[in-house]
């Protein structure tokens, strides 16, 4: 049977009007007709009997109701109980980060989430800093806690967790070393690190400003593959690098922080595809935006 018949079944056993049950069901009157006289047919009987005046049960149409409706209530139940378990965060969320963007607050939100959702088991990885969005992409994490610069086409991005002011690394000898602050002009006189095709051109461009606010290409110059590359690099007075503040990496005797003073901060959030989104990545977006407001 099929389930639209069953429905007009059912309500037209209560109202015992055709109009009615039209209007309630949202539908025109004479597919309600239509759907009784089907259904008729396949049962091989009269459910109703009809006058212009009343609309009344015959004996084969109130068995069927006494018999149908439970069953109907049953399957009911079941789609709602099922639609309540899509919703609710289940099964195992996959959270990810790179070197530099693992922070307490990554550390609170999965524990924020978890305590909301006890049925949902949470797993941690790293991913590589340089193709953070990969893992997302090939389904190896379903979240990723990353530096919320992001242009691509199929990546969503929650609120913000974590903002970081933005500092210059330089070697303590280096000539900008002894500065209270340096400007983003700045820039545009000191070698800076090329990061690979695979680094996100939005992040990278955030990152290191190809150009200075005066239009001066800035000296993308020094090919790196890892961040302890970029690290060793600078430690050593090739370089300069402009980041956020407090990554535990760049805390090193051979390395000073200097805050660049008109270089907006970057904030740190949650990323994910926008067609794997499901009820745990929601939960944890949720998560994020209850303590986002505390901290950015």
């Amino acid at each position: 049977m099929d389930t639209e018949e069953i429905e007009v079944f059912l309500t037209l056993a209560e109202e015992l009007h055709f109009g009615r049950t039209a209007a309630r069901l949202r539908l025109p009157q004479p597919r309600v007709s239509r759907l009784v006289a089907t259904l008729e047919r396949r049962v091989g009987g009269t459910l109703f009997d009809r006058t212009s005046r009343s609309v009344r049960l015959t004996p084969v149409g109130e068995q069927l109701r006494c018999e149908l409706r439970p069953a109907y209530d049953q399957v009911q139940a079941a789609l709602s109980h099922a639609k309540n378990a899509a919703r609710q965060a289940t099964g195992v969320l996959r959270i990810g980060f790179t070197a530099t963007s693992c922070c307490e607050a990554v550390t609170r939100a999965t524990e924020v989430f978890e305590l909301g959702n006890p049925h949902c088991e949470t797993v941690l990885r790293e991913v590589e800093i340089f193709e953070p969005y990969a893992a997302l992409r090939r389904g190896e994490v379903d979240v990723l806690f990353n530096w919320l610069a992001v242009d691509e086409p199929d990546l969503s991005a929650g609120p913000a967790i974590d903002c970081r002011e933005r500092v210059l690394l330089a070697a303590p000898g280096h000539p900008l070393a002894g500065r209270e602050s340096v400007c983003q002009e700045d820039l545009g006189d000191w070698d800076l690190v090329m990061c690979p095709a695979t680094f996100p051109r939005a992040f990278y461009d955030v990152l290191i400003p190809p150009r200075t606010p005066s239009g001066r290409l800035t000296r993308r110059v020094y090919p790196v593959r890892t961040i302890q590359e970029i690290v060793t690099l600078v430690a050593l007075g090739r370089v300069v690098h402009p980041t956020g503040s407090s990554v535990l990496m760049y805390q090193r005797d051979d390395i000073v922080q200097i805050p660049i003073r008109d270089m907006p901060p970057v904030a740190i959030g949650p990323i994910w595809c926008t067609a794997h989104e499901n009820a745990r990545i929601r939960a944890l977006v949720q998560a994020t935006r209850s303590i986002a407001p505390a901290i950015c």
